[in-house]
């Protein structure tokens, strides 16, 4: 029992720590997700891509995308905030960037 009480501090830290890694995963998915959405709309629609990257975000990451529009290609840059588990450490950001050919600019052609 001893040796269980002195080892279990470190099993939740193990715990903890995967935990983290699965949402810094999770942040990465969404926020590359939501940069591939955001360039697509900006690039059928000019002016939606915020909204669409934002709308296909888990909101509790806080997704803040980037698209300006014009040219040969859109390019969507989304930066979503990774809550910490262990206290420790604060909140990080994550980064994604998204490039879509712009398809209102191919449509006179």
């Amino acid at each position: 029992m001893l040796e269980f009480a002195g080892f279990l501090p470190f099993l939740l830290v193990i715990g903890m720590a995967a935990i983290q890694l699965g949402l810094v995963g999770y942040a990465a998915n969404q926020a590359g997700s939501a940069a591939r959405a955001g360039a697509r709309a900006e690039s059928l629609t000019p002016g939606t891509g915020n909204a669409a990257a934002v709308t296909s975000t888990s909101g509790w990451l806080q997704p803040a995308p980037s698209i300006p529009g014009g040219g040969d290609t859109i390019t969507a840059t989304v930066t979503v905030s990774v809550p910490a588990i262990i206290p420790l450490f604060d909140d990080w950001q994550l980064t994604r960037h998204a490039t879509m050919p712009n398809d209102r600019e191919n449509e006179g052609s």
